[in-house]
């Protein structure tokens, strides 16, 4: 593999030449684009990502643009219409495709998932019974979420639904929010069954067509027709292809791959009167609302979840969003009260520094719109840090927080533990900023937020770490 070394000039040259789409030419010159654009190239040079596409839907009207190279080991510009993988993004077209069928009578958003799998059992039969359509698209199922699906062809998310027997109980369902792949998965299977359909053709007849987005898809066959953006990692200097390409086996929770300008037309889509290609109408606009309502608290943070959405206020005005990463590390965000949408879509593992800085400055730059520094951040697709939390002057009494919280089936422990009058998890010195709220203080995780959720009766019970509770027996 070669690295990045031997390539400064050809960046700095594809980075200055961004390329506008057509209808961004067609507009005047936006001002507050181009100090976005310039911020997007400085990012890059400082994080090393070779690539980004962004993009900006504001009051109707689109601006995006293409930054620095698809891969370092073929270099083509990224434009507009280079395919990424959006990976946790494909949850919001899981949510929507959930949303059609249930308007056309084939599922019930607040019935069993029994109802429509009668064979799905997981460890406690009550359990199983109590998990709803709704549990799967707000993360609350009350199970590990981090487990994967095997890749079995046409045959791999009816495999995995018959693979919950060995999951215990985390949590009641919709106790606990905690970011769950597993979940979303399992409503990818209730799509098929419940079209009738390959997740593959169901996403394609219910989003893909109806909505007019002609460069998104499922199948790599189709991905590899394209131009694709090539995932990397590395420092600046140094930075590497990641080979084998990675993918998820699951369409429902990963696999949907896309461009700005079809995840920008997408988000037109969820911000309208719910009509799609031709004014066709898709999905009724109370729906596409109920959506984006609160659902559920995720309790330790100042987030919450709506249906596949994950909202957050900023400056009293609410965000609908979805990140996601598998090596690409991307962002889709809404702010229907603003009647703006924009995406960044990067092509370096580490693309979510990039993101943060620029997702920030976006809504500062064109809304006005501040995030808190005190705010407590809930995990949304993507890592994210806090940059100035108000650690309190007198820490709690660590004793209640203390111990070990298990992720079964899976083998993972985090273990919370106190040195030198220093409070662990994992060994990373983390410290209180608010009740039950606390952020890992140095080290590589640094900023990272932790919350400690407590159960009913008051005792702390679950510590969510990158957005993934753990549960102290």
């Amino acid at each position: 593999m070669r690295t990045t070394a031997v390539l400064p000039a050809i960046l700095i040259a594809l980075v200055t030449l961004s390329t506008p789409t057509p209808a961004a030419r067609a507009q005047a010159p936006s001002p507050k684009f181009e100090q976005i654009a310039a911020l997007i190239a400085q990012k890059m040079a400082e994080y090393g990502v070779p690539g980004v596409a962004f993009g900006v839907l504001k009051d109707g009207q689109l601006l995006t643009r293409g930054f620095g190279v698809t891969n370092l080991d073929d270099v083509r510009p990224v434009t507009p219409d280079t395919i990424f993988p959006t990976a946790s993004i494909s949850k919001t077209f899981t949510a929507t495709a959930v949303m059609r069928l249930i308007e056309q009578g084939k599922l019930e958003l607040d019935a069993p998932v029994q109802r429509f799998l009668p064979g799905f059992r997981v460890q406690d039969q009550a359990h199983g019974r109590a998990v709803t359509v709704a549990h799967l698209l707000t993360h609350t199922p009350g199970w590990e979420g981090q487990t994967t699906a095997d890749d079995r062809g046409a045959l791999t998310l009816q495999t995995f639904a018959e693979s919950f027997g060995k999951y215990p109980k985390l949590a009641d369902p919709g106790e606990v929010w905690s970011y769950n792949n597993a979940g979303f998965t399992l409503a990818g299977r209730l799509i098929e069954v419940a079209s009738g359909q390959s997740i593959q053709n169901a996403f394609r007849s219910l989003v893909f067509e109806p909505l007019g987005l002609m460069r998104s898809f499922t199948r790599v066959e189709d991905v590899a027709t394209w131009p694709l953006a090539a995932a990397h990692r590395g420092q600046p200097g140094q930075q590497t292809v990641v080979r084998p390409f990675s993918r998820s086996a699951s369409v429902a929770a990963g696999g949907v791959y896309s461009t700005v300008n079809d995840l920008l037309a997408f988000a037109r889509f969820h911000m309208s009167d719910g009509s799609g290609q031709e004014g066709k109408p898709v999905l009724k606009k109370d729906t596409l609302a109920l959506m984006r309502t609160p659902r559920v608290k995720k309790a330790g943070t100042d987030d919450e979840m709506g249906l596949g959405w994950h909202l957050r206020k900023v400056g009293g005005v609410m965000t609908a969003a979805h990140g996601g990463t598998l090596s690409h590390i991307l962002l889709l965000e809404l702010v229907p009260e603003r009647n703006l949408a924009f995406t960044i879509l990067t092509n370096h593992v580490d693309g979510w520094k990039l993101i943060q800085d620029v997702e920030r400055a976006t809504l500062r730059i064109l809304e006005g719109m501040e995030l808190d520094p005190a705010t407590a951040i809930g995990h949304r697709g993507l890592n994210e840090t806090m940059t100035a939390p108000p650690i309190l002057s007198r820490q709690p009494d660590p004793a209640p927080y203390l111990g070990e919280y298990r992720r079964p089936p899976t083998n993972s422990v985090n273990r919370v533990t106190v040195k030198d009058r220093q409070l662990l998890l994992d060994n990373n010195p983390i410290a209180f900023y608010g009740p039950d709220r606390a952020v890992v203080t140095s080290g590589n995780s640094r900023g990272n937020p932790i919350e400690f959720v407590r159960d009913k009766s008051g005792t702390v019970r679950w510590v969510r770490y990158v957005g993934r509770i753990a549960r102290k027996d």
